[in-house]
């Protein structure tokens, strides 16, 4: 496997048509900002809990300095028109030693098409390689779609200090 920050594999989305995951990288900053301006208010409110169009430079920054080791983060990309552009991502956060928090997004024209299962199934294999011994996700409750991505891969229930969100726990 190569390293998290030159991972690249091409899967098939659900429903046809090729999709490469691969690490998010420096020069991804204009499309990854595009990606969330083809997001609905919906999606990026069951992404971020709160009504988001725009992010601040020091929200960009977050987002994409990159460590690989305790940030990592992966991008999802169709091509569209000949171009291949961002229609997804995912990145889990190492809160403490062995524990990640871990989240995706998909731009509403591709969800119910398997990129967030794609995500979740690299990062998870990262994330093992890396040694990690649980990932954690909150959802909200009405976020039935990626609830199921979650259940799929085994996280379970959990109680969590917000009572308004769903605390899953995945034991890697």
């Amino acid at each position: 496997m190569p390293a998290p920050k030159n991972y690249s594999v091409t899967e098939q989305m659900r429903g046809g048509g090729d999709v490469e995951i691969r690490a998010l990288r420096p020069d991804d900053r204009d499309d990854m900002l595009a990606a969330v301006g083809r997001s609905g208010t919906q999606s990026l409110q069951r992404r971020f809990f709160v009504v988001k169009r725009g992010f601040s430079e020091k929200e960009i920054a977050f987002f994409m300095n990159i460590d690989f080791a305790n940030h990592v983060a992966l991008v999802a990309l169709a091509d569209e028109g000949g171009r291949k552009v961002i229609i997804g991502g995912g990145r889990y956060i190492v809160t403490e030693p062995g524990h990640a928090e871990i989240a995706f997004v998909v731009i509403d024209d591709y969800q119910g098409r398997g990129i967030g299962t794609l995500l979740m199934h690299h990062l998870a294999v990262i994330a093992r390689k890396a040694g990690l011994k649980a990932l954690i996700a909150d959802v909200l409750p009405e976020n039935a779609a990626m609830r199921k991505v979650f259940s799929k891969f085994g996280f379970r229930s959990r109680r969590g200090a917000d009572p308004q969100v769903v605390h899953l726990v995945l034991t890697l």
